[in-house]
This record gives C-alpha cells, structure tokens and sequence, in this order.
C-alpha cells in the first residue's frame, strides 16, 4: 500500500485530507512541522509527500530542498494558499513534481497524485523494450509488431498506447490518465474520441478470436490481459 506523509498545520485540513487519501486506498501519515516532517522522511519510507509552504517551524521550500537531499527519488506535491507565480516556479526549482493551490478539488488532487505515482513507478522499474507470448511480439526499440507471421503497421501513437498498456500489465488505466499520457505526433494532447478511435484501430491490428489482449473496463477504462481471459 502507498505512504502518504502530509505535513499540513491545519489540524482541520490535516484531518480531512488524511482521511480522504485513506478512503483512496492510501495510507496517511500526518506531520504538522517541518522537524516532524523531515525526522518521519528520513526514518521512514513514504511513495509521495504532500506539503504545504508555510508552516510553525520554518517552510515547505527549505523542508522539500532537505528531504530531496536525503530521498531524492520520493515525489513532492506542493498544496499551498501561497499562488504567486514565483511561489510556483519557486516550488518547482526545489524539485517538487507538482503545485496545488488552495482552495482545491480533491477528486483532481487524487488523480495528479495518482499520475504522479504512475510516474515514478516508471521511471523507477527496467526499460522494457519487447513485449511477447509467443503470438504476438512488439518491438519498442525497432518499433516493429508482429503477429503470427504477419508484419503489422502500427503508428507512432499506437505505440505509445502499447507501451502504456503492457508495462502496466493487469492494471486498470483509466482513460483520463492514457489521455494524460498519450499525444499525436505533432506534441498536441489527444481527445476522448481520439483515444476510443485509436483503441478500437488497435485492437483490430493486434487481436484475433483465439487471441485478445485489452479488455475493456466499463466506465473506467482498460486493462492489457496479455491475451489470459
């Protein structure tokens, strides 16, 4: 289960976010200071850190540039009343992946908490660079795909969506977060519908009736089987 430090002075807001995140799946920890915040860092082992800039004992700045100097691979998510746009360039300088403004909606904080964990996950696993059962074989390096003995013509976002899909074999992905992740090829972010077209044109290439390999998820999103029902 993921580890959640939230260093938040407001016991309120402490209170409530911890629950919330408890409710997502998360397990919160709480810490109201930053010598609270930077003992539990050191000591204990957290999958992201929610932290505020100001707080009784100094700032969110100064504790984020500390704790990345002892755990630089644990992502930070600012969430702060502080909107000043050098507060925001400020936070991003001192390593934090992202910058939340008070007042906030918690259904979006969980979703750019979730991408942020997505990502780091990725970026903490091996490359994967070929994926296979014998059937179907895809090539991320060479960008090629075969299935059977037959040479497919996948385009460039079809890979994407591919590499997307098997790295995260046997996991929901939701369709807003391949949308977050995929874009054409000239650096624009793809629609909804783009992504139900590209999908479908996907499937089509890649499947047989014998052999299926992304299963739908009503009102959620997808899931790569690896061709296992």
């Amino acid at each position: 289960m993921e580890r959640i430090l939230v260093v938040e002075d407001d016991l309120p807001l402490s209170a409530g976010l911890c629950f919330e995140l408890d409710a997502a799946g998360y397990t919160a920890v709480a810490a109201y200071s930053c010598a609270k915040a930077a003992y539990l860092a050191e000591h204990e082992t957290f999958s992201l850190i929610l932290l505020d800039v100001n707080l009784p004992d100094g700032n969110g700045f100064d504790l984020c540039r500390g704790i990345k100097a002892v755990r630089p691979e644990v992502p930070m998510i600012f969430l702060t009343a502080n909107d000043l746009e050098e507060d925001v360039l400020h936070g991003f300088d001192m390593g934090a992946v992202d910058y939340v403004t008070k007042p906030f909606s918690m259904p979006i904080l969980l979703r750019r908490i979730e991408v942020a964990l997505c990502r780091q996950a990725e970026s903490a696993s091996p490359v994967k660079d070929r994926w296979s059962d014998g059937f179907l074989t895809l090539d991320f390096s060479s960008l090629t795909a075969v299935r059977g003995e037959e040479k497919l013509a996948i385009t460039p976002n079809e890979y994407k969506l591919l590499k997307v899909l098997t790295d995260n074999a046997g996991n929901i992905l939701t369709r807003q977060l391949l949308l977050e992740r995929l874009w054409d090829s000239s650096g624009s972010f793809i629609d909804d519908h783009t992504l139900t077209v590209t999908m479908n044109r996907l499937r089509a290439k890649i499947e047989t009736d014998a052999h299926t390999y992304i299963k739908t998820v009503r009102g959620m999103g997808y899931i790569w089987t690896g061709g296992k029902a």
